[in-house]
């Protein structure tokens, strides 16, 4: 088994789904007291929230590579950034550290691609929403992500940061998930991509009117297939 380094933090929430689907997914394949060789290191979200509020990419960037340069030193064999935003300094680490970075948006790419979706809504982050973590890789395999409207897309940054992500979670705000899924779902979408590791907290796929793409999940996923050498 790989040894895999894990940037966490953003948010911690999310960080204990990772751990807890990586290490049951490993023991559902392996069995017996098999776990997985994962290294954590947890970024203080605080720090990234204040950088992406100065808008100081380059000081976002200096704290995830810093992160990936000391598990590097742990001996990890490939760097997984749980958190969806973060994965704008993907290349910047894999230059850093000359380790592979496992992809989220690759993984969930392959996953709606495999699902025979064409056209995909993706909810996240302004970043993530606006900025090219998803778009071209989606592109690349012929399919078309469509993200809410200006208003619904800051609904949904304001309570990442402000609910979501510090383990807050109501009905609420599942209604006005729902609503937004629904509005995008008019526009054509045949599935939608929770692109925000703590969206899976809040909507569980029954209750969302079209196919959902985990990306926590999916991303674990590709982890363990990694670590455990089914897939490159």
């Amino acid at each position: 088994m790989k040894r895999l380094g894990l940037i966490g933090g953003s948010s911690w929430i999310s960080t204990v789904e990772y751990y807890r689907h990586i290490n049951l997914m490993v023991n559902a394949r392996l069995g017996g007291s098999e776990y997985a060789l994962l290294t954590i290191d947890s970024l203080n979200f605080g720090d990234v929230t204040r950088n992406f509020s100065l808008h100081d990419s380059s000081g976002c960037e200096k704290l995830v590579v810093d992160a990936a340069m000391r598990l590097a030193a742990s001996d990890a064999t490939a760097i997984l950034i749980c958190a969806n935003t973060l994965h704008l300094y993907a290349k910047a680490v894999e230059t850093a550290t000359g380790l592979p970075v496992i992809h989220v948006a690759k993984a969930t790419a392959r996953a709606v691609h495999e699902k025979g979706i064409h056209k995909v809504a993706l909810l996240g982050t302004k970043k993530t929403m606006e900025m090219d973590i998803y778009f071209s890789i989606l592109a690349d395999l012929g399919i078309e992500c469509i993200t809410p409207s200006d208003g619904d897309r800051h609904m949904i940054d304001h309570s990442i940061f402000n609910e979501l992500g510090k383990g807050i979670f109501t009905g609420e705000k599942k209604a006005e998930y729902l609503k937004v899924i629904e509005k995008l779902q008019d526009k054509g979408a045949e599935g939608v991509i929770l692109g925000c590791t703590e969206i899976p907290l809040l909507l569980a796929p029954e209750e969302i009117p079209i196919p959902s793409f985990d990306t926590t999940k999916i991303h674990s996923t590709a982890a363990v297939d990694y670590m455990l050498r089914i897939k490159a």
